[in-house]
Parts: C-alpha cells; sequence; structure tokens
C-alpha cells in the first residue's frame, strides 16, 4: 500500500505546482486567450485537488464518498450561482470588485478531513463568477477586429514585481510540499486560499478603479464593520456569543468578556475592524469638508468601542502603526519615529517595573509565555526548527504536525502557526521560503508607497492618489498584524489590498485604440457625503 499511496501523493503534487503555474500564467502568457486557458485550468484543478485528497480520508468525521449525492448537489448548486454572477458581471462589471469586497469577511464552518475548517464560500463563488465571465470573454468566438472589446476586465495591465513575487510564494510553496510530514495542510492551503486568492488578484489588476467604484467598496466595508460593531455590542450586552466554543468556554473562566462578533476568532475580527479605521482614518487625515469630518469621526468612535470589545491586542497594535504610517505621510517622518520610540522605551520600563500592569508575574520567560497565550513557547520551538533546517524548512503546511512531535504537545490544537508568519515560514520553508517571503514585501512596499509624498504637497489630492494612500496604510496595519498572530497569504484582505492597490498604482489599462479613461479630480469623491 505504500507504493500506490506514494504514487498518488506524487500526483496530487504535481497537480499542486501545475495549478500554480497556470495561475502564475493567467498573469504573465502573451495573449488573453492563453491567460483565460490558464484561469479556467486553475480555477477547476483547486477544487478537483482538494475533492481528490479528501476523497478517501479515512479520519474524516463525515466522508464525502458517504453521501455523494449532495456532493453533487452542491456542486450544481455552487456552479448554478457561479453561471448567474458570470451573466450579472457581464451586464453590470462594476457589480464585480464590489462584491468581492462584501465577500471578504464572511467565512463558513466546513467539515474538512476530519477538522472544522472556515472557508471564504461567498468569495469562492464570486470569484468562480467572475472567472467564469472573464473565461467566456475571452474564449467565445468573436468577429474580426473585435479582440478588445471586452465588458469585463477591457484590458489587462502588465504584471510587475508584486505579481512575479506573489507567484513565486506560490508555486514555491505548493513545490516545497514535496517533502512535508503534512501533505494534507499544505493541499487545503493551496486550493481553499493561494489559488483562488491569486484568481481574485487578476480580477481586481484588470479592471478600471474610477473614483464611482471606490466610493461603492467603501460604502459596503463601512455598512459590514457597523453591522458587526452592532453585534458585538449585542454580544457584550448579552454575555453570549454567536459561535466558538472555545472563546465562549474562555469567557466563562475570566473575568473579562470577548466578543467576535460573526468572526470565529476576536483576533480576526479585531484585525478587520482596525483596518477599516486605518481606512477612515486616512479619508479624516485629508479631508476639507466640515460633514465628512463629523461623519467620519463619529464612525471611527463606534468603531473604535468595538474594537476595545475585543480586547486583541494584536488588532491594537496594527491599528497604531497604521496610524504611525498615516501620520509619517502627512506630516514628517522623524518625530513619528521619535513618538514610537518613546513609546515603545516607556512600555519597556512599565513592563520591567511594574510587570503586573501587562499580567507578568515576575520577570521570567514562563510568565511571558502565560501571558502571550503561550506564544513564546511556538516562537521559540518554529526557531529551533529553522534552525535544524535552515535552508529548505520541514515541508509547507508541516508546523504544526512537527511542533507536537518535537515538543511533545498532545492535543490536536495545540499549534497550528506560531504566531508569526516569518517564524513560521521559516521552520517550514527555510531560507529559501523566507527570501519568498521577503521578495513579497518589498515589492509590495515599493508599489504601494511610490509616490506617495507627494501628497504633502496637495491640500486637495486625487481619489486616486488618496486612494493608494489607503491601500498602503491599510496593507501596512495588516502586515504588522501577521507579525503578531497568524494568516498572512492565506487572508483575502491581503490579495485584495495588492490587487487594488496594482491598479490604482499603475493606473487606468488601455487597450489599443481605447481612450484613456480620466482620472478622478479630488478626494471628496470618495468620500461619502
Amino acid at each position: 500500500m505504500v507504493a500506490p499511496l506514494a504514487v498518488a501523493t506524487a500526483l496530487k503534487g504535481g497537480g499542486m505546482v501545475a495549478a500554480s503555474l497556470a495561475a502564475a500564467g493567467a498573469f504573465f502568457l502573451a495573449t488573453p486567450r492563453a491567460r483565460a486557458v490558464c484561469f479556467l485550468i486553475a480555477l477547476v484543478l483547486a477544487p478537483v485537488l482538494l475533492v481528490g485528497e479528501l476523497w478517501k480520508s479515512s479520519h474524516q468525521i463525515v466522508t464525502l464518498r458517504s453521501h455523494p449525492a449532495e456532493l453533487l448537489g452542491l456542486a450544481a448548486v455552487g456552479l448554478a450561482l457561479m453561471v448567474a454572477l458570470a451573466a450579472l458581471f457581464l451586464r453590470r462589471p462594476i457589480l464585480l470588485p464590489v462584491l468581492a469586497v462584501a465577500a471578504l469577511p464572511f467565512r463558513i464552518p466546513v467539515q474538512a478531513g476530519g477538522q472544522s475548517a472556515l472557508l471564504l464560500v461567498p468569495l469562492y463563488v464570486v470569484v468562480g463568477g467572475g472567472g467564469l465571465a472573464y473565461v467566456w470573454e475571452r474564449l467565445r468566438p468573436r468577429p474580426m477586429g473585435a479582440e478588445n472589446g471586452y465588458r469585463l476586465a477591457p484590458a489587462e495591465r502588465s504584471p510587475g514585481y508584486v505579481e512575479l513575487a506573489l507567484m513565486v510564494a506560490v508555486t514555491l510553496y505548493s513545490i516545497q510540499s514535496a517533502y512535508s510530514t503534512d501533505f494534507e495542510t499544505a493541499l487545503k492551503n493551496v486550493a481553499f486560499f493561494y489559488i483562488p486568492f491569486a484568481l481574485l488578484l487578476k480580477l481586481l489588476t484588470s479592471l478600471e478603479w474610477t473614483a464611482r467604484l471606490e466610493e461603492w467598496c467603501l460604502r459596503v466595508t463601512v455598512a459590514l464593520s457597523l453591522v458587526f460593531v452592532a453585534i458585538a455590542f449585542g454580544e457584550f450586552a448579552t454575555r453570549r456569543l454567536l459561535w466558538n466554543p472555545k472563546v465562549i468556554e474562555a469567557n466563562q473562566f475570566r473575568s473579562y468578556f470577548r466578543v467576535n462578533s460573526l468572526f470565529f476568532d476576536p483576533n480576526i475580527y479585531g484585525r478587520y475592524l482596525a483596518i477599516v479605521m486605518v481606512v477612515l482614518a486616512t479619508l479624516l487625515l485629508w479631508t476639507r469638508r466640515r460633514r465628512n469630518v463629523v461623519w467620519i469621526t463619529v464612525l471611527l468612535a463606534l468603531m473604535w468601542g468595538g474594537l476595545v470589545l475585543s480586547l486583541s491586542q494584536s488588532s491594537f497594535a496594527a491599528l497604531l502603526v497604521g496610524l504611525a504610517v498615516l501620520a509619517a505621510v502627512r506630516w514628517r517622518a522623524r518625530p513619528v519615529i521619535a513618538a514610537v520610540g518613546a513609546a515603545l522605551a516607556l512600555l519597556a520600563i512599565v513592563v520591567f517595573a511594574i510587570p503586573g500592569s501587562v499580567h507578568l508575574q515576575g520577570h521570567s520567560a514562563k510568565s511571558l509565555n502565560r501571558a502571550t497565550s503561550g506564544r513564546v513557547d511556538l516562537m521559540r520551538g518554529g526557531l529551533r526548527m529553522f534552525a535544524d533546517r535552515p535552508l529548505y524548512g520541514y515541508g509547507s503546511g508541516s508546523f504544526a504536525e512537527r511542533f507536537r512531535a518535537r515538543e511533545k504537545k498532545g492535543q490536536a490544537q495545540a499549534a497550528s502557526v506560531s504566531h508569526t508568519i516569518p517564524i513560521t515560514v521559516a521552520a517550514e520553508q527555510g531560507a529559501i521560503g523566507l527570501a519568498a517571503y521577503l521578495f513579497v514585501l518589498v515589492s509590495a512596499f515599493r508599489l504601494l508607497f511610490g509616490g506617495l509624498l507627494r501628497l504633502r504637497r496637495e491640500e486637495e489630492p486625487g481619489a486616486r492618489l488618496l486612494g493608494r494612500m489607503v491601500v498602503a496604510a491599510a496593507f501596512s496595519a495588516l502586515v504588522f498584524h501577521t507579525l503578531l498572530y497568524a494568516d498572512f497569504l492565506e487572508d483575502p484582505i491581503v490579495w485584495a489590498l495588492l490587487g487594488i492597490g496594482i491598479a490604482l498604482r499603475r493606473g487606468p489599462p488601455r487597450a489599443r485604440g481605447a481612450t484613456p479613461q480620466q482620472a478622478p479630480s479630488t478626494a471628496a469623491e470618495i468620500v461619502p457625503s
């Protein structure tokens, strides 16, 4: 039985690499038809690989093969929804990015491989519908001379370093699953996250991001945030969470009460609110209308209340980082750096002088580990894994399994990640993976922040330039949060921000013979009035 299993794993590993290369081809091949074919291959291959991995899972609670009718029924419903959305997007292309932004925070618990996975099913349906529309327009027969008459993604921008870095990271992750001791986790990450999000990035970078589209996405995001905050207030008032048994149990034995709204994890809820608050703070700093100042201030106050109830320290820190970035661009970097340094020095004094104020019982490493919910042990274990295999690591997706085996942890959920993305990458993929991770960060920050200092000279900047500042500050906050918690490329907001940032930085796409679109005139065009 060993040989057939090894062959099956090799085939699935090859399929993962093929899906990753197909996703890359959707960006880098020369012709629209070739890119569409690669898009379709990646769109189909990812779920096929996933079903193939889970089909014979002996430890799955409810196996797929025991309910084939239900599986086919769900697949038919999903495909029907995608076809309907594809028809809608071809008629109203602006709805694709709006619905994608609306679907970003929604996760649905699904049993997969004996574990409960939180899947972005609404986002998958939107990406599938957008992908079908994209492929249909480029593969259907067209009259001579009509090759540029696409309604959805009318012209595609030439890919740059950010797209290259992301595709290198995804492909490398697929390749390094070949020697992973937890191949199933690696495959799930590729099929559930990396491939769908890469296709989302392709769609977002191929659209024309007008001031109207920016405003629609902003309104949807703010409206959803207010709904999440209202639910969090309701949870706090009733002392009852909607879901997540672990947080519910923890609240029963603590003197404080954490909320998670519609999110499974209070930290993910806090992350989302922190990012939206950074977006609103950007608009507040550059708006000139008193009415907008009042409304944005009210919204920020409500969201701050919702964020406080999450008690997510990593989200508070991410918010501060986003605000510091805004201050450094709006005014000058040196005073901001000095203020941050002074704050860190004061925090260090408090920690060493009054450790009880930050829930430290003394200055021991064990006390620090308890205060950080075991994260110090996770980081140490991850660093030891990197030290043992510094070049290529233990394989993609293997951190949890290897950490439990090496550190003699018995609980299945004792560690899923190190809560510090660079350490997770280093332990799983070694220096090779770290180089790919740094390539993504460097290329992303260079693209997002290039030319933003012009904002200091403009009293009322254009909507495109202000939109770029929104994306850059939000991305900075999100990256910092991943250093304290988890999920970098596994978070669709990362890909959405990069897609929007690419589109805004490179301007409207231009097809042959097309008239360049007029850029938005002022920042007021994207601030809801």
